[in-house]
């Protein structure tokens, strides 16, 4: 029994922890055609950022029933790993090695990971994990927080956490 328990940790140490910032609310509607072609991104490598505290994009109509996460929400389009095509992807902003909503990952255009400026971590984003691959992120076995993107029978998607 000791062995069974003992191995379970061992496996289970791999995991990366793709929940680790505060469960802060999300929910962005770019459900019809119109806002998604005016807010959504279409080719591979495209994000846009939102963040309603911060009024980013600039124009977009935030409502009351708009929530952009506990840092902001990256809008990513990236390549879904069940299909092989192209699909739009989300995340939380904040970097979950440093905790705070105002320290942010931003992409490198080079080769399209999001790197958080303070603590150097670096995350894939173009695949679907937003998981780690270089600096503290690795030793603390963290990814970006991961959100749903739901396409809508309108042409658009929407962004939750549920």
């Amino acid at each position: 029994m000791l062995l069974i328990v003992a191995f379970g940790l061992l496996v289970g140490c791999d995991k990366i922890n793709n929940k680790s910032l505060p469960g802060y609310s999300v929910r962005i509607d770019l459900g019809e055609y119109g806002k998604w072609n005016t807010y959504g991104v279409h080719s591979l490598g495209e994000y846009r950022i939102f963040n309603r505290a911060k009024g980013i994009p600039s124009n977009f109509p935030y409502n009351v029933n708009t929530y952009t996460g506990f840092g902001g929400v990256l809008l990513f389009m990236g390549q879904d790993m069940s299909t092989g095509g192209a699909a739009p992807l989300a995340y939380d902003l904040a970097c979950p090695v440093e905790h705070n909503a105002d320290v942010t990952v931003s992409i490198d255009p080079d080769n399209f990971d999001a790197v958080c400026n303070k603590c150097k971590s670096r995350y894939d984003v173009l695949l679907g994990g937003g998981g780690p691959k270089s600096g503290m992120a690795i030793d603390y076995k963290v990814g970006l927080n991961v959100y749903k993107v739901r396409a809508t029978v309108n042409g658009g998607y929407i962004i939750t956490n549920y």
